[in-house]
């Protein structure tokens, strides 16, 4: 559930990347992490790190609860390295809050699975419903109140996703480490599917846009 502010245009032919800015200078590094976190190959990133575990997870359904658990733990803390790059993609400090919370949210019940990966069914399950509620949550927020959002109606899917695949996996019981198995590798599998249509929008968008100068740090493509 990546979302970046809103495509700049694609490069010109004499653009040499992030190492230097119209002027001659370095840019700073929120500036980088900005230009990455726009272009639509980091949100294709992050869909194959959730798409990848999934099928994992889907293709391996003997796995043990200690498996799953580093999997997962695993999955959120790349996920939330993703998100926070793709904060700085926002050019409104106000638009930041939200992705920044879900990164924080990710990372942290990455690391709590990967502390204690003998924890029970019941609470990987919680941790992992938490996450895909509250990140739906805010990201459905993102889509709505972000200005200039080229793909605003394939993020309110993904972010509608989020929150059904998150209240799924809290209301519904689950004895057992296989039946947790094939619910969140399912589920990682939609969501990152949907990622990806994501990035594949954003894609679209940029290469759409006109050209413009040598540094643009809204291009990337």
């Amino acid at each position: 559930m990546t979302e970046s502010r809103g495509p700049g245009p694609p490069a010109g032919p004499e653009d040499t990347g992030p190492e230097l800015m119209a002027d001659g200078a370095i840019p700073r590094p929120a500036d980088v992490l900005a230009r990455l976190g726009r272009s639509w190959t980091w949100v294709l990133g992050s869909a194959a790190a959730t798409l990848v575990p999934g099928v994992l997870v889907l293709v391996w359904p003997e796995g043990t609860l200690h498996v799953l658990a580093v999997l997962i733990g695993l999955y959120l803390l790349v996920t939330g390295a993703f998100r926070f790059v793709a904060v700085f993609a926002r050019e409104e400090h106000a638009e930041r809050l939200p992705g920044l919370l879900v990164a924080v949210l990710y990372i942290l019940a990455g690391v709590l699975c990967l502390r204690n990966p003998l924890q029970t069914v019941a609470a990987l399950s919680l941790i992992v419903g938490v996450v895909w509620l509250v990140s739906g949550v805010l990201t459905l927020y993102t889509a709505v109140a972000a200005k200039d959002l080229p793909h605003r109606s394939v993020v309110l899917v993904v972010a509608v996703l989020g929150i059904v695949a998150g209240i799924v996996v809290l209301a519904l019981p689950m004895e057992s480490a296989r039946a947790l198995t094939r619910l969140l590798g399912l589920w990682l599998v939609l969501l990152g599917l949907a990622e990806a249509a994501v990035a594949l929008a954003w894609r679209a968008a940029l290469r759409r846009a006109p050209p413009t100068g040598p540094y643009d740090p809204a291009t990337t493509d």
